[in-house]
């Protein structure tokens, strides 16, 4: 291969890196119900949903339903702003 056809192949494989790997790099990085509140007080509502999904699945064996995901996004968020403390885990709403 000539150093153009593996530049070309390069930026391909990045690309397709790029593209993936955020999908990938949060299913590594996601705690699920092991995140903090403090953590969980601190992401944006698409991640706070990414964690108790996680968080869902693990317990229950199967994806959440959206009605689920969101009752329990939101008890989650109350008990992390009310009675949890930065170092609760966000299973502990669950109890």
């Amino acid at each position: 291969m000539t150093r153009f056809s593996l530049a070309v192949l390069a930026v391909f494989a990045a690309a397709g890196l790029a593209l993936s790997g955020c999908s990938a790099v949060e299913e590594v990085t996601n705690k699920g119900g092991d995140t903090s509140c403090q953590d969980f007080n601190g992401q944006a509502e698409d991640k706070q949903r990414s964690a108790v999904s996680k968080m869902l699945k693990d317990k229950n064996g199967n994806e959440p339903s959206n009605l689920e995901l969101s009752a329990t996004r939101v008890a989650v968020s109350a008990f992390c702003k009310t009675v949890g403390k930065d170092t609760s885990k966000i299973s502990e709403a669950m109890l």
